[in-house]
Formats: C-alpha cells, structure tokens, sequence
C-alpha cells in the first residue's frame, strides 16, 4: 500500500474530510439504501449485496468520525493534549476503544449476521500479569475482533504494532497514537533513523502494565495460500528442511516468525512476570479475496476464538528453544482449527 501523508496532513485534511463525509452520508444513506435496494432485489433475491455493502461502508466512515469527534473532545478536556499521557486519560481512550468496538461489532452482527463465540477451558484464567498475546492471522477484520475481546472479555488494553499504512484511517491513527501502541515503516521504506519492528516491540513490551496486552501475528500477515507457499519455500532455502515438512503438514495456518516474539519475551522477562496466551480462530479465513468476500455475503457466520496461557517462567529459556515452541503451538492451533473444519480442511 501506499505509505500515509505526513501527520499535519492526516490531522488537518483526512480526519475533517472524513467527519465531512459523513455529515454528507447521514441524510442520504437511508434513502440511497432504499433506492438501491429496490432496484437490485430481483438482480440479487434475498441477498441484497450491493445493499449491505453500501450500508456497511456508510456506517463505518460515520463510526469513524464519531469516534475522531470523541477523541477531538477528549484532547480538549485534557487541556488540548497537555495531559494525554496521563492515567486517567489513557484508560478514558480504552474504554472509548471499547464502546465504539461494541457498537461496530452490534452492527456487523446485524448487517453481515456475523456471530463471535469464544471457547476456552473453563479454568482458565488469566494471570494478573502483563500479557504477550500471540494469533493466528486470517481473514478480514480478525485483528479487529481480537482486540475487540481483549477489551470487553479480558478487560485489558491492547498495545499493537501495526504497519504505518493503516494510520490512513484517521480514526485508527488518532487513537492508537494515544495508546502504548506503534506503527512501524517496512523496512523497503524505512529511512535511516526509523525505529525498527522489533525495536519497537521491545519498547512498548518492556513498558506493559498487569492490566494491558501486547498482540503480535507472528505470521506476519493474512494467511493465503500464495504466502503460505512462499513461507514453506524460505525456509527450505533457508536450510531449515524439518521446519518446511512440518509447515507443510500445517494446511491451516503459515509458519510463524519467532523474531518479534523472541525480543517482547526478553522484554517482559525485565518486568518480574509475564504470560503468553497464544490465540486459535476459525470462520474468517475462505474469505481471501474481495471475490470470496463478496459471494458469501451476508455472511451468516459464526467465529469461534479459543486460547491457552503458559507463563514466561515455564517457557524454555534459549532463544532457539522458544522459536520451537512457537512453532509447536501453531501446530496446536493448526489442529485446534481441523477439529473444527472436519468437512473440507483445505484452505483455499
């Protein structure tokens, strides 16, 4: 993607051209919805696509400047940005985090009849320590609904590294820049000087606190087969040819980068106490393609999250050790996944 404008501009010209855009949305929105749906009900019968997708675009650039205007009127209370690094504000911007979450996932769950689930031992119990949350990654919107648990089930507040290209939402830009959060440059356009992703991880992990979370997709992106092909190649070019049989053996899922999770683990191990809770999701991930998105549209689909924790402590102590474990729980996750997928368990 192209990389996002300089912050004046984001300020000054994206986030009011968005609040703009969804005044304009407000008034017309409905009728267009109206109009549109009754044109196409006999192109598509009791699917309305165009509808839902129109409705759900609308929405979302409303979502988001209602959530700049909150954020706008919260660095006003905080005497124009004087005191956003304060306590109470960062938990304000959580709880804001978490309420507007809400309201995107209700209307998801009304518009595309999407449905969350979350299975997990009922003795499980997560620790009052800072916690390095490590996923699966595939489908659209999955990192959404993982913070969107963090936030509302476990009650902690996400720390996220995220690619610079998403600060092209106004709302994301703002509000994670707030938050123990970064945006990190690929390393194609990084200019000299730049932090790093694993400098920034292990940043925003040494300065965790028992109540926040620190997400990382060792994958490195939404699983597709082109990937997952790419990834099982690197590593036998790599020389790593047990790792590539054992990728291979994995249909659901890609081998995952140790790297990023090495540096947080040697950062929080500073902390006197951590936890891992390495996360499994399955519903999202035949929805590869904004073809495939849009075929199943509505769509009508139940995810399902599951998840298990092992502290820091109990964790092999080499760096080559904790890359292995890694990869065996991907292997876990990989076979929690084909417990649920039993009738065709190859991805497209």
């Amino acid at each position: 993607m192209i990389a996002p404008p300089p912050r004046p501009v984001r300020r000054l010209v994206l986030a009011p051209a968005v609040v703009l855009l969804a005044l304009l949305a407000v008034p017309t929105t409905a009728m267009l919805a109206l109009v549109v749906g009754a044109a196409l009900t006999w192109v598509l019968p009791g699917r309305l696509r165009v509808v839902r997708v129109l409705w759900m675009a609308a929405f979302y650039v409303i979502w988001d400047a209602l959530a700049l205007l909150l954020l706008f009127g919260l660095w006003i209370a905080s005497g124009f940005g004087w005191a956003l690094d304060r306590q109470w504000f960062r938990r304000a911007h959580v709880r804001l985090a978490r309420r507007m979450l809400d309201l995107l996932f209700w209307q998801a769950g009304w518009t595309l009849r999407l449905r969350i689930e979350v299975e997990v031992d009922d003795d499980l119990v997560l620790p009052d320590v800072p916690l390095l949350v490590v996923s699966r990654h595939a489908g659209p919107g999955d990192s959404f609904i993982l913070v969107h648990e963090l936030l509302s089930r476990a009650r902690r507040g996400p720390a996220i590294v995220l690619k610079d290209t998403l600060q092209w939402d106004p709302a994301i830009d703002v509000l994670l820049n707030r938050l123990p959060s970064a945006f990190v440059t690929p390393a194609g356009r990084r200019r000299p000087g730049q932090p790093s992703t694993r400098g920034t991880i292990a940043r925003i992990a040494g300065d965790l606190d028992a109540d926040q979370a620190l997400v990382l997709f060792p994958e490195g992106g939404n699983v597709t087969p082109a990937r997952r092909t790419r990834r099982i190649a690197a590593l036998r070019e790599a020389g790593q040819e047990e790792l590539a049989v054992r990728a291979e053996a994995m249909p659901h899922v890609m081998a995952p980068h140790a790297g990023g999770f090495s540096t947080a683990l040697e950062a929080l191990e500073d902390r006197g106490g951590a936890a891992v809770l390495v996360v499994a999701h399955t519903g999202l991930e035949r929805l590869v393609t904004v073809r495939d998105i849009w075929r199943e549209l509505p769509m009508d689909k139940t995810i399902v999250l599951g998840g298990w924790v092992t502290l820091v402590a109990d964790l092999p102590a080499e760096p080559e050790q904790r890359a292995a474990w890694l990869f065996d729980q991907w292997g876990r996750v990989d076979a929690w996944i084909q417990q649920r997928t039993p009738a065709d368990p190859t991805p497209r």
